[in-house]
């Protein structure tokens, strides 16, 4: 299913600052077109809502019904600064101020709400889906750094997939250890002759697709649940 809404950006208060996201594929009125749910991307470290390496995941993925919000966690000049990008902790806080913005919103606020993280965005996803872990129903990691996450690892709810490409060795490695901490219903899948950052012909495609089909079996239909901040 194609869809025909161009994304609109937004912008939210998120822990002191104001954060840029677009978004995509979002129903006119909650009588519109039902949607499969809401996907909150999480980007890694030095990218953006603008990377087209995230906007073709996104794509793909309203492709199935989904409305996608792509978000930048950090603001322009911080984006400049190494100690900020790998701020867990700060990534995370803004992440649950989206989820709280997605689940006050006049017409998400129906639908359930999945995760998408990429390297260091991976850790602040898998972060805030234990500490809002009745809003998030499903996370996927993209060559994620799940290391990062720290003991909230262990207290993950929500059912989680962890994409590497077979040649990303060392992220290979740190993701088989963290699938033994996680507690959750849990997959690794591996993409054959895929790098970190995904650029091998038809690789992104394979994580789009692989994405969809998690969100699609673990995303219940149905009235959600108030956010509960723990």
């Amino acid at each position: 299913m194609s869809s025909d809404l161009k994304p609109v950006s937004v912008i939210m208060s998120a822990a002191g600052v104001q954060i840029a996201g677009d978004l995509g594929n979002c129903p006119s009125s909650a009588s519109a077109a039902q949607r499969a749910g809401v996907i909150v991307f999480a980007h890694g470290s030095g990218s953006s809502r603008l990377s087209p390496r995230n906007q073709r995941v996104a794509r793909l993925l309203e492709e199935h019904n989904f409305t996608t919000l792509l978000l930048d966690l950090l603001t322009f000049e911080e984006q400049y600064s190494v100690s900020k990008r790998f701020d867990i902790a700060l990534l995370t806080t803004r992440l649950v101020e989206a989820i709280h913005w997605v689940r006050e919103h006049p017409i998400l606020r129906y639908y359930p709400l999945g995760l998408f993280g990429a390297s260091t965005g991976a850790a602040a996803a898998l972060r805030a889906a234990a500490v809002a872990s009745s809003c998030v129903e499903a996370v996927v990691s993209r060559g994620g750094r799940p290391d990062l996450t720290g003991p909230l690892l262990a207290r993950v709810k929500a059912a989680t997939l962890l994409i590497v490409g077979s040649k990303d060795r060392e992220v290979l490695e740190l993701n088989q250890q963290a699938l033994t901490s996680l507690c959750c219903e849990k997959r690794l899948t591996i993409i054959p002759g895929a790098t970190h950052l995904f650029e091998e012909p038809g690789a992104l495609d394979d994580v789009a697709h692989v994405a969809a089909f998690w969100f699609k079996n673990h995303l219940r239909t149905g009235p959600v649940e108030e956010l509960r901040v723990m």
